[in-house]
């Protein structure tokens, strides 16, 4: 069984930083992409980061504030927050394109980060 777990969300003031991980199995990790998907309240989903074996690509509202890694030897991927903003409030999802059908369709459950004084 497919899974992709979560944690690391929380409360944090803006200008604060989390680490958020997300640890996955019953597939091999190393052979896949992985990415962080976000998801406000009340909006629609948003694609932040994704990792591969050319590197990392983010989106332009997390660039240079966010960072994203992986271990394979722990099937875990990373995302380091710093600098977080309110704007940055949503859930956050890790997620893979487990079929290689060019679309995400392994997800995980989400963790809530929550930017606020």
């Amino acid at each position: 069984e497919v899974q992709l777990v979560e944690s690391g969300g929380g409360l944090v003031q803006p200008g604060g930083s989390l680490r958020l991980s997300c640890v996955a199995s019953g597939f091999t990790f190393s052979d896949r992409d992985m990415s962080w998907v976000r998801q406000a309240p009340g909006k629609g989903l948003e694609w932040v980061s994704i990792i591969n074996d050319g590197g990392a690509i983010y989106a332009d509202s997390v660039k240079g504030r966010f960072t994203i890694s992986r271990d394979n030897a722990k099937n875990t991927v990373y995302l380091q927050m710093n600098s977080l903003k309110p704007e940055d409030t949503a859930v956050y999802y890790c997620a893979t394109d487990l079929l290689e059908v060019g679309a995400l369709d392994a997800w995980g459950q989400g963790t809530l980060v929550t930017v606020s004084s």
